[in-house]
C-alpha cells in the first residue's frame, strides 16, 4: 500500500463500500464512516438499524472499499464479523471515545454488526 493510501485511512472519514447482494447477487455501494485503531479497518452500524451492506457481508465477506476524500482508491478487502462481547466492547470503546460518544458503546455491543475489514490488496 502506497502512503498516501495509508495516510487516507489514517484522516478521512467516509469511504464507499461495494458489496454483494446476499440475495440478487448484485452489486451495490453505500457510504459509510471510515473507522480504524491504528490503521486496523471496522465496519459497524447504529443499534438496531437494519443495513442491507450488513447483511450482505454476512453472506458474501469479500467486497470493494473505495477510499474518495484525499485519494481516490478502490482496494479488494475481506470483513470479518466479531462476534465476541469483550472484542466488541475494546474497539466500540476505543473508536467512540475518539468520536465524543462513549455512551453508545454498551447499545453498539449489544445490539449492532461489527466487522473487522482487511484489505486484500496490500
Amino acid at each position: 500500500m502506497d502512503e498516501r493510501t495509508r495516510q487516507a485511512i489514517a484522516r478521512d472519514w467516509l469511504v464507499d463500500i461495494t458489496t454483494t447482494g446476499r440475495k440478487s447477487g448484485k452489486q451495490h455501494t453505500v457510504e459509510v464512516l471510515l473507522r480504524q485503531i491504528d490503521g486496523q479497518l471496522y465496519l459497524s452500524n447504529q443499534p438496531d438499524a437494519k443495513r442491507d451492506w450488513a447483511a450482505n457481508l454476512l453472506v458474501n465477506p469479500e467486497f470493494t472499499y473505495h477510499l474518495k476524500q484525499s485519494v481516490k482508491v478502490a482496494l479488494k478487502a475481506k470483513a470479518t464479523p466479531i462476534l465476541d462481547e469483550d472484542a466488541r466492547r475494546e474497539v466500540y470503546t476505543n473508536v467512540l471515545e475518539r468520536e465524543g460518544r462513549l455512551g453508545q458503546v454498551e447499545a453498539r455491543v449489544q445490539r449492532s454488526n461489527l466487522f473487522k475489514i482487511d484489505l486484500l490488496d496490500t
